[in-house]
This record gives C-alpha cells, sequence and structure tokens, in this order.
C-alpha cells in the first residue's frame, strides 16, 4: 500500500493544475456560456512569456506584423516577470472575449465552438513561431525537497503547494460568487439575462470581468505548473484540457468545490495507474491515464444527461444554412476532366499542394454530414480517420486484402468507432457533446493509435501502408525515379468525386431532410414521426465513413502513419478549415480544402508573393480567419459567395 499512497500523493500536482483550469472554464461558463477550448492555450501562452522574461528579459509579442519583442535588456526578477505575465494573461482573456466572444454573445453554440477552436489554433501556432525552442525547462518555483510522510514514504512538496493554492482558490471563488455583489451579479446574468438587465445589471460587463479572472487564473496554472514538466506548446491543451474539462463537467460548470475536488482526484488516481501496470497483470500498459477522463466524462454525461446547465439566453441565432447542391453532371465532369489534368500538367509542388486540398475535402464531408446536417458537433474526426488508416495498415500489409476492398473494410472499422462516440449524441447535444468527442477523439488516440498491440510497429515509430493496385495497375504516389505519380492523384479525385455526389444526393434525399429536421428541432422531429436516435447514430456512422476514407488516403499518401499524423490538434484544423470553407454545404468542403494548411490556395500565395511561409504562419492565418468568419460570416466563404450571386440576381431583376 506504500507503493500506492507514494504514487497518490505524487499526482496531486497534476491534479492541482487539473482542478484549476477546470475552475477557470467554470469562471468563463459562468460569465458568458462558453466552453473555452482555447483555455489551455491561454496559459500557454502566459508560460512562454514569463520564461522569456526570466530567461532574458524579452517580451515577446503574440501579433505578426509588430516586432517580435521587447528587448528587456537582461535576465527580469521574479516579481516584475509574474506581474507582466499576469497583467498579459488579464489583456490576453479581455481581448478574446470583447473581439470574439462578445460578439458571439446571442450566437449558437457551433460557432462559440469553432470560434474558440480558432483562438487555440492561432495561439499554438504564434507560439511555434515567437519561439525558436518550444521545449523549454522552467526553473521551478515552488519548493520541490522531499517530505517525509511517513518512515517509507517520501514525496516532492511542490505539489502539495499546488493542491494547497488550488484548494484556496475554490474556497475564495466560493466566497466571491456566495457573498459579494459581483458573485451574485453573475449567478443571476447566467439564469435569466433579461432579468438581469431589468435588475440593471451588464451581462456584457459581467461577462468580461469573469474572462478576465478566468485568464489569470490560466496564465498563474500556466507559470506554476510548467516548472513540474518541460514546457512545450501542446501540455495545457492536449495533457490537461480535456482531463479539466471532465472536472468541470462533473461540477455541472457551477460548482468550484465539485470541480476542484474532482479535478484533484483525476489527478491523483491517474498516478497509481503506474502502480497498477506492475501489479494487475491484466491492466493495459498504455492509455489508462488518458482513458481516466474519458470516463469521467462518459460517467457525468450518464448521470446528469439532460440535466447539464444551460444559460438564461435567448439564442436567435441560426445555424448555416444547408443548401441543395444544384451542381449538373457535366459541371461536376468538367471540373473531375479539371483536376485530373491538372496532376499531369502542374509542376510537382503544385500537385502536392492540390493533392493535400482534396484529402482535406474529404475530411472536411465528413463534417458537411455530421455537423452541417445534423448540427452536431465532433472534435474527433481525425481519429476516426486514425481508426480507418491503422485498420488499413493491418488490412493490406499483414492480411494481404487487396485494393479497394482493404480501404472499405478500414473506413467501415473506422464507422464502428463512429457509432461508439455518437452514443452520448442520444443524451446531449451542442457544446457537450463537443466535449465528449474531443475526450473520445484523445481516449482513441491513447489506447489504441499509441499500442503496438492494435497497430503494429516499425523500426521508424510508424507502420507501413503497401501502394494501392488495381488489375495489375500501380496507383501509388512514388515510384522509384518518380516522387509524385499521376496516377495517385486521379485515384484521389475519383474518391472525392464519387463522396461528392453521395453528400449531394443524401442531402435530397428522404435520410437528409429527417438529418436537418432533428437539426432544427429535435422534439418537433419527434413528434413528426421521426426517429431522432437513429437518424443521429446513422449520421454519425456516416460521417465516420467519410473521415475513415479521408483517413486511408492519407496512409497511402504517405506511406507510413504513426499516432502523430491523426492527433487531436489535426482534428481541430479540420474543424477550422471545414467551418472557413463553409460547414453546411458541399461547396464549403471544396474550398475548405482550397484553402487549408499546405492547400493550393496557400501554395499559390507563396508563389505569388515570392517567398516561403511556414506551416505554423499558416495556421495561424487560418485561425484568425476562422474566428473572423465565425463573428463575421458564420455561413463560411461558399454561404458568402451564394449570398453575393443571390444579391447579384436580385439587383439585375426588372423593377
Amino acid at each position: 500500500m506504500t507503493d500506492y499512497a507514494f504514487y497518490l500523493l505524487l499526482g496531486s500536482g497534476a491534479g492541482a493544475v487539473i482542478a484549476m483550469l477546470g475552475m477557470g472554464l467554470v469562471l468563463t461558463y459562468r460569465g458568458s456560456g462558453v466552453v473555452n477550448f482555447a483555455y489551455g492555450a491561454i496559459a500557454t501562452w502566459v508560460a512562454y512569456v514569463f520564461y522569456g522574461l526570466r530567461a532574458d528579459g524579452d517580451y515577446v509579442l503574440p501579433f505578426p506584423g509588430l516586432p517580435e519583442r521587447i528587448d528587456g535588456g537582461d535576465e527580469m526578477a521574479f516579481v516584475p516577470a509574474i506581474a507582466i505575465s499576469l497583467a498579459t494573461a488579464a489583456a490576453l482573456g479581455l481581448l478574446v472575449y470583447a473581439f470574439v466572444f462578445r460578439p458571439l454573445r446571442l450566437a449558437p453554440a457551433l460557432a462559440k465552438v469553432v470560434a474558440s477552436v480558432g483562438v487555440l489554433v492561432a495561439v499554438l501556432a504564434m507560439v511555434q513561431l515567437r519561439f525558436e525552442s518550444t521545449i523549454l525547462s522552467p526553473a521551478k518555483i515552488l519548493p520541490s525537497e522531499p517530505v517525509t510522510i511517513a518512515r517509507d514514504l517520501t514525496v516532492p512538496r511542490d505539489g502539495f503547494w499546488l493542491a494547497g493554492i488550488a484548494i484556496t482558490l475554490a474556497i475564495a471563488l466560493w466566497a466571491v460568487y456566495r457573498f459579494t455583489r459581483f458573485g451574485l451579479a453573475t449567478r443571476a446574468a447566467a439564469e435569466d439575462e433579461r432579468g438581469a438587465i431589468t435588475l440593471g445589471l451588464s451581462p456584457d460587463a459581467l461577462a468580461a470581468l469573469n474572462w478576465t479572472a478566468a485568464a489569470v487564473v490560466a496564465g498563474a496554472v500556466g507559470i506554476l505548473a510548467s516548472p513540474l514538466t518541460q514546457l512545450s506548446p501542446l501540455l495545457f491543451t492536449a495533457l490537461y484540457l480535456v482531463p479539466a474539462l471532465g472536472a468541470a463537467l462533473i461540477g455541472r460548470f457551477t460548482s468550484f468545490g465539485v470541480t476542484c475536488a474532482a479535478g484533484l482526484a483525476i489527478g491523483m488516481v491517474q498516478s497509481t495507474f503506474v502502480q497498477l501496470q506492475v501489479d494487475v497483470s491484466w491492466w493495459p500498459e498504455i492509455g489508462a491515464r488518458e482513458g481516466l477522463p474519458f470516463l469521467a466524462i462518459v460517467g457525468a454525461l450518464v448521470l446528469l444527461g439532460s440535466r447539464l446547465p444551460t444559460r438564461g439566453s435567448i439564442e436567435i441565432a441560426r445555424l448555416p444554412r444547408a443548401p441543395i447542391a444544384r451542381a449538373r453532371a457535366a459541371e461536376l465532369g468538367l471540373g473531375y476532366a479539371a483536376t485530373v489534368a491538372a496532376f499531369f500538367i502542374l509542376p510537382g509542388g503544385w500537385r502536392i499542394a492540390l493533392l493535400t486540398s482534396l484529402i482535406a475535402a474529404v475530411l472536411a464531408l465528413s463534417l458537411v454530414v455530421l455537423t452541417g446536417f445534423l448540427g452536431q458537433i465532433s472534435l474527433a474526426q481525425m481519429a476516426f480517420a486514425g481508426i480507418a488508416g491503422f485498420a488499413l495498415a493491418r488490412f493490406a500489409d499483414d492480411m494481404r486484402i487487396p485494393f479497394p476492398i482493404a480501404p472499405l473494410l478500414a473506413a467501415l472499422v473506422a464507422t464502428a468507432f463512429g457509432l461508439l462516440v455518437g452514443l452520448p449524441a442520444l443524451r446531449v447535444r451542442g457544446i457537450n457533446l463537443a466535449i465528449v468527442t474531443l475526450a473520445g477523439g484523445v481516449a482513441i488516440q491513447e489506447f489504441v493509435f499509441k499500442n503496438p498491440d492494435y497497430t503494429g510497429s516499425i523500426a521508424g515509430g510508424g507502420v507501413r501502408i503497401p501502394k494501392p493496385e488495381l488489375f495489375g495497375i500501380d496507383l501509388g504516389l512514388t515510384v522509384k525515379g518518380a516522387l509524385f505519380r499521376p496516377a495517385f492523384g486521379v485515384m484521389v479525385t475519383t474518391v472525392l468525386l464519387v463522396l461528392v455526389v453521395a453528400v449531394m444526393n443524401l442531402r435530397r434525399a428522404t435520410l437528409g431532410r429527417r438529418m436537418l429536421a432533428v437539426r432544427a428541432n429535435e422534439r418537433a422531429a419527434a413528434a413528426a414521426g421521426i426517429d431522432v436516435a437513429r437518424t443521429k447514430l446513422v449520421a454519425f456512422a456516416l460521417s465516420a465513413f467519410v473521415a475513415g476514407v479521408g483517413g486511408t488516403l492519407i496512409g497511402y499518401r504517405f506511406g507510413t502513419i504513426s499516432d502523430a499524423s491523426y492527433g487531436l490538434f489535426a482534428s481541430l484544423t479540420v474543424l477550422a478549415f471545414a467551418y472557413i470553407g463553409g460547414i453546411a454545404s458541399v461547396g464549403g468542403a471544396l474550398i475548405a480544402g482550397a484553402v487549408t494548411s499546405g492547400g493550393i490556395f496557400f501554395f499559390a500565395t507563396q508563389e505569388i508573393v515570392g517567398r516561403g511561409s511556414s506551416a505554423n504562419l499558416e495556421l495561424f492565418i487560418g485561425g484568425v480567419a476562422l474566428v473572423a468568419m465565425a463573428v463575421l460570416n458564420p455561413e463560411g466563404i461558399a454561404g458568402a459567395l451564394r449570398q453575393s450571386r443571390a444579391s447579384r440576381f436580385l439587383e439585375g431583376r426588372p423593377r
């Protein structure tokens, strides 16, 4: 038992980080009704700013076009460094609310989710741009000398310090929101905004103050917690965000005490899994630590379900329209022929960019089916793609199943996982469903992608994907002496055309109309005789299948894949560019492919400007564009083009 006690206490530091991030998420939700998926990114940026001030006195600026940093001349002392860093956090939180989420106050949940994803993408991309070395080892801040609890039980004390800070923060926040005028006003606005306005309260001002306070909490967590391990761009996003969301969900996004206790428990129990791997033969060696938050989230959803809190605001904005695609066969054929010809005519760099755009369009189509037609928010699309990619390796390499049977079977495996992750959609939707799909994607990555028992492995750290062949014709991307074969581009173009036609027909079909009815009003759809549960599960299955096809194309393109090929950040960027293009239409998916990072638009821009830009700059631009699109035009580029054509048509009509 001493070993378990050691790991339990050792996990107090990680549990405190989870607890404090979870309480920050509760703050933003109480103030504005937003589940801020960019919250970990704010903690990350402030941690890097603090490191820069302490290391060389430089204050790093986050906006392109400005000087990269203000030279402070020398290392900065601790007190001014932390004061400047927390002021930066406060300013960042206030700016994000004022320019991103205040305009979205009455927007549907989808717009708020994608806006927070846009902020996340932009902030993490800026970290990569501003810091040459992104893997850092900050100096210890809290006392870390070992403390002896019992004769055979000695642990570092910094975890206890963090746990004490987390508990103190929970008590302070509880007191503020229980006894102060500001706290009571925030609670009143959360329950009934109209009533709060009648009493003379300003929901906007209250939300701004809550966002500022939450950002300061995030900054403090980033500064204090980064010395526990190496500081990296995805530390607070990939490692701590999902557990923090689980803790906040257990606290129903209202209780600081329950959220704090849940966060501490998650971190401490996670730590004991190290010893369980030694003592319990059947305990999974990989993924158990990361799977616990997923189980906590699912458990909370099962127990709370429809009782999860909603804010008392009136949501008047509608979801993006899902128009019927009116492309004729001749138009589709002309587009197909032009794309195929481009693979034979264009130079090599253009071909790769075009190929990237086509595969991204396939992934965006999977979101058109699920989010555009059904209104269900998924942050696990790349997890489904990865399932298909690794299944393809098993079918094609180990079992020697030929093309195209192997990728179809792999996509069907992804479909099964899509149904599994989609089960919570029978009880929740909107922001809460986004949380569970995010957690599901992380759990799949940890339990499956990193487990060689499921995926296999090679010396290079990935798995091999054999080249596709059909009737003896090599359809692979490369061959000895040629880095790009047009045959592969033709195959990808053909696959995209088939999926485009299928999704267009789905929109016209009875199933598509049922999906739109469920999106509009689930109760009304059920009253009209539509099986809502079945419609949701079918949509998740179809979406996962399309994403799985995209995952097999990624595998064929690179020849080898690893867990990094289908990570959480990739899922977020797929959603980002799909929304920019227009998440509710087939045309929007094609535009999303064109503007995706590494796609034809960015490559053309580089060629025109005459200088290369980094992938991180492209991601930053994509994140900013996503925020702008969510705020200014939720219909996406495709919707803007439709509106422009409609305006010209009306202007041309005789009066």
